[in-house]
């Protein structure tokens, strides 16, 4: 709902707490999320071209990884570097928290730590590093699925009918707020997808190696998934009563 009580439109202001330059079928695209610096141009071709995904530093990651098999600590910590600001970035388009999003990065560069010897130097630390980390946050959601639908049933005695003197929230909520929750009503594996083509610009070869499936599957799965948020970003504005300026509907007016 818009400041001025009209259903929202077409989401073009801000989408996910971001700047939103174009939503549309063929993708959506954003600019800085609140409260965030701009990314350096060297950063901005380091994570946004297909080919150059490591960083410019003079030893390359699979050099860094090797340095760290052979015990130099100071080796990751130049990887940490290098990955940890795009990580969280990451993270945070799935969970909304910052303190769990901080959590579960912490827990991937462990995991990344503890697995270095079954990384292929042969292949791109970047997208292998990233695959971890979706999928240490996509099991966390899953478990927190899980424990919501349980408590479904643990809590029932304790459910309540809302308060009838309450306004409606849907009448101040925000258009970031609905677009967020429009993805979160898709399926993971659309879900997903969609977050890190449009909203992290990882092209379909990374996403690929990221989630560990073919390129032509990912590229199938991104056009499902914009269809799928067009047709569901509609159904729900449908479903937004329309109110004048002072809160009212048409009807009571």
């Amino acid at each position: 709902m818009s400041p001025g009580g009209t259903k929202l439109g077409s989401p073009s202001n801000e989408l996910l707490g971001c700047n939103v330059n174009k939503v549309s079928s063929g993708g959506l695209h954003f600019g800085l999320c609140e409260n965030e610096e701009p990314m350096p141009a060297n950063q901005q071709q380091q994570f946004h071209t297909e080919t150059d995904f490591e960083s410019k530093s003079p030893l390359s990651d699979a050099r860094l990884v090797d340095e760290c098999r052979r015990g130099n600590q100071a080796a990751f910590g130049e990887l940490v570097q290098r990955y940890e600001r795009r990580l969280m970035r990451v993270i945070r388009r799935f969970v909304r928290d910052e303190d769990l999003a901080e959590d579960l990065a912490q827990e991937t560069f462990l995991r990344v730590y503890e697995r270095l010897e079954q990384f292929d130097t042969s292949r791109r630390f970047g997208p292998w590093l990233f695959r971890i980390g979706v999928n240490l946050t996509l099991d966390h959601l899953r478990k927190k699925k899980r424990r919501g639908l349980m408590s479904l049933f643990s809590d029932s005695r304790q459910d309540r009918w809302p308060d009838p003197g309450v306004s409606d929230p849907r009448d101040t909520i925000d258009l970031h707020q609905e677009v967020r929750a429009v993805i979160e009503e898709m399926p993971e594996k659309y879900r997903t997808v969609l977050v890190l083509r449009d909203l992290e610009n990882f092209s379909s070869s990374e996403i690929a190696a990221i989630l560990d499936r073919k390129e032509a599957t990912i590229r199938w799965r991104l056009a499902e998934a914009r269809n799928r948020f067009q047709e569901l970003w509609e159904r729900r504005q449908q479903q937004i009563p329309v109110l004048t300026p002072n809160g009212e509907t048409p009807s009571d007016s």
